[in-house]
């Protein structure tokens, strides 16, 4: 990874986007969202773009995902740092975090009971836009286009609210699951980031609460 890259305008136009998007919504831009915002004619041009920034170590590409953009920290608040910008982050010093990693989470039982968490870990805390709560490791690829996997610890501000189009971890009944909110005049959905998964669709009467918000994502290995 190179040390404090120099960015092009657009380039940094760019990396600002998809910060903004992770801490609005807990989940990076698609191609088509790129250009869209910034009035490109196709995703290709963001795709262009997207290449010239993963050549320079400020992000990583994951292949077959449209929201496959991961930030490399490091390098994201180098770049920020030399601008003179830490994009409304107060937490940007170097504290830790201690974060309960949750399991499996028994039904009916508070998500963060002593007897869910399967341990605790250090993390640098200007590593998230806002500040977690716990940490969840996902299970399944039912987020894969989000950019989740199967293994990933999600960081998560716990609160029973979010807008539309944010990523929660939601109770449903007995179990717990990561998804994307979606409320209608007809109801609640919530939203798979992977086409072989359906969408789930909160039944009347059905037992339904919002536990927390996706506020950024580690994979395991960054914790060893």
């Amino acid at each position: 990874m190179l040390d404090n890259p120099k960015l092009t305008a657009r380039q940094q136009q760019i990396l600002d986007l998809i910060q903004h998007a992770i801490a609005r919504t807990g989940a990076p831009p698609t191609r088509a969202e790129i250009a869209t915002e910034l009035g490109f004619k196709s995703a290709n041009a963001a795709e262009e773009h997207l290449q010239a920034l993963a050549r320079k170590g400020v992000i990583e590409l994951l292949s077959g995902t449209s929201r496959g953009i991961r930030l490399r920290n490091d390098t994201v608040r180098a770049i920020n740092a030399a601008r003179g910008q830490h994009f409304a982050n107060p937490l940007q010093q170097a504290t830790q975090l201690f974060l309960p990693l949750i399991g499996r989470v028994a039904a009916g039982s508070p998500i963060l009971a002593q007897e869910h968490v399967d341990q605790t870990y250090c993390v640098e805390n200007s590593l998230f836009q806002h500040k977690p709560d716990y940490l969840l490791k996902v299970r399944g690829m039912s987020m894969r286009d989000a950019g989740i996997m199967d293994g990933d610890l999600l960081a998560v501000q716990a609160t029973k609210e979010a807008r539309n189009g944010q990523i929660v971890v939601a109770r449903l009944g007995d179990e717990v699951t990561v998804k994307r909110l979606k409320r209608t005049t007809k109801g609640i959905e919530l939203l798979p980031e992977n086409p072989d998964y359906p969408v789930i669709t909160v039944q009347p009467g059905e037992v339904f609460e919002i536990e927390g918000l996706a506020v950024g994502l580690i994979r395991n290995t960054m914790l060893m």
